[in-house]
């Protein structure tokens, strides 16, 4: 039983002896540091405008810290396992002071950010969104401090559907294709016989069909074993509790929609409107999450879901009072990991190797025996 819930609830390999299998003993880095560099923002540049185009999306300023007590801030999870660092601000010698939050992620901000901006039907944003996770297992694919492309889209009660999830996930999947074929023709070494390219489609799985695939395996094993199947998967309904009594993964219950019925397969009843992207890395040779998304909660489905995992505590705060008060519009929204994708489209073994930040000595020290260049 603990085994299970560690592995619904954190993400992270567990331990560095785990780690070290993990990471590849055959690793040459196809680019060197400099090259690196000039590949990270060329796929920077390339992202952010193609998804703009494709989903009609405007480049907008992000928080780094939040209010306390808006509600804004997001907790990852359903269990409060994984929280925000709190401080406090005492300006004016503590007359006027503040208690704030670190950012975990932009999910409940870019929501409110849609009214803020004055955007409409069919109109969204995206940000270049910072934020420090502090109980993650440091490992070769998380970090402490994250970088996200975070965007949100207003939608209409009429357009919360599995098909509108679905176009919307091929529309990103499009940019993500296109900016590896946009990297190897100005980084030509990029593309060789050792490492597969992402396929040009998408697989679409439903949590409950991956569970009836695999039912003897726990969650990141049956990830793994569908993407030696289909290299690219999008699954859908992440949060919602499976047939075997779990969900396929735990998620916070005040954005995702994981609790709406929406289709029905051999005949049972799949649920949510939700769902991660997640590619075969051939340099790690495991599973690799890039993007998690989904069609936001209204208010029917947000108090369902608090019921649910006994959080109707939060419908006192902002944020949860101006999705049942109608204040704020539907939407749909995600976070694509920007590390993440750099690690993929250049090749890399770690995350340390796009991205600068903090890591234990002992895993500098085994990623420098595995030729692994983590940048300092």
């Amino acid at each position: 039983m603990t085994n299970k819930i560690a592995d619904l609830a954190g993400p992270g390999i567990g331990n560095y002896e785990e780690l070290r299998k993990v990471l590849p003993d055959d690793y040459t880095p196809l680019l060197n540091p400099r090259a690196t560099q000039e590949a990270i923002y060329a796929a920077k540049h390339y992202i952010e405008d193609h998804l703009c185009k494709e989903l009609n999306l405007i480049q907008v300023t992000v928080p780094l810290i939040v209010d306390r007590d808006s509600g804004v801030n997001d907790y990852l999870d359903r269990d409060g396992s994984r929280t925000p660092i709190d401080f406090h601000i005492s300006n004016d010698h503590d007359v006027h002071p503040l208690e704030v939050q670190v950012v975990q992620a932009a999910t409940k901000w870019k929501r409110m950010a849609l009214k803020q901006f004055g955007l409409e039907v069919g109109e969204g944003l995206i940000t270049d969104m910072r934020a420090v996770r502090k109980d993650y297992f440091l490992d070769h694919d998380h970090s402490a401090y994250v970088d996200q492309w975070d965007w949100e889209m207003v939608i209409t009660e009429e357009d919360r559907n599995l098909k509108m999830l679905t176009t919307t996930v091929q529309s990103i999947w499009k940019v993500l294709k296109g900016c590896e074929q946009h990297l190897f023709d100005f980084f030509p070494e990029l593309r060789t016989n050792k490492y597969s390219e992402l396929p040009e489609e998408l697989t679409f799985l439903h949590a409950e069909e991956i569970l009836d695939r695999y039912p003897d395996l726990p969650r990141k094993e049956r990830e793994t074993a569908i993407l030696k199947d289909f290299p690219a998967v999008f699954i859908y309904g992440i949060g919602w509790t499976l047939k075997d009594g779990y969900p396929h993964e735990m998620r916070a219950a005040d954005y995702d929609d994981w609790v709406t019925p929406t289709v029905e397969k051999h005949g049972e009843m799949m649920h949510g409107l939700n769902g991660d992207i997640l590619v075969w890395n051939p340099v790690t040779r495991r599973r690799h999450e890039l993007t998690s998304m989904g069609i936001r909660v209204n208010k029917e489905t947000l108090r369902r879901q608090l019921e649910m995992t006994n959080q109707l505590n939060f419908l006192d705060m902002p944020y949860h009072k101006a999705i049942l008060d109608d204040e704020i519009p539907l939407s749909i929204g995600g976070g694509i990991g920007q590390a993440r994708t750099y690690m993929y489209l250049l090749r890399t073994a770690h995350l340390g190797e796009v991205s600068v930040t903090v890591w234990p000595k002992i895993l500098k020290e085994m990623c420098a025996e595995k030729n692994i260049r983590v940048l300092e």
